[in-house]
């Protein structure tokens, strides 16, 4: 379709989407499951800057976050890792919950839109 760009597709998803000015990125999980939240969390948050990067976009555009947690008890270990790498000043709207992750050892889950 014109005017849509995917970025590492496969059969099943993109991990980004541009369309219009905007990157809408996949659901991105930690490649290193055994790690705890916060650490799951820092792999996920570097793999939105790769996606962000490669569809030229920063973290400084992000629009929204969507964190999905396996166990809310984990909320305060995210928000740690995750306050120090938003912008300040240039922070998304965001929502966060606890969901059944696809696999049991996924502490979370995130998705992120931007502006180009």
């Amino acid at each position: 379709m014109a005017g849509i760009t995917r970025l590492d597709q496969n059969a099943r998803r993109s991990r980004a989407v541009i369309h219009n000015g905007t990157v809408y990125l996949a659901g991105h999980t930690a490649d290193d499951r055994s790690a705890d939240v916060a650490g799951q969390t820092r792999q996920v948050l570097a793999k939105i800057d790769e996606m962000l990067a490669a569809a030229g976009s920063g973290r400084e555009k992000l629009l929204s976050i969507t964190i999905w947690l396996a166990d809310m008890a984990d909320f305060a270990a995210m928000n740690e890792v995750y306050d120090a790498w938003v912008v300040p000043g240039q922070t998304p709207a965001r929502c966060c919950g606890a969901v059944t992750l696809a696999l049991p050892d996924i502490r979370v889950e995130i998705m992120a839109t931007a502006a180009l």
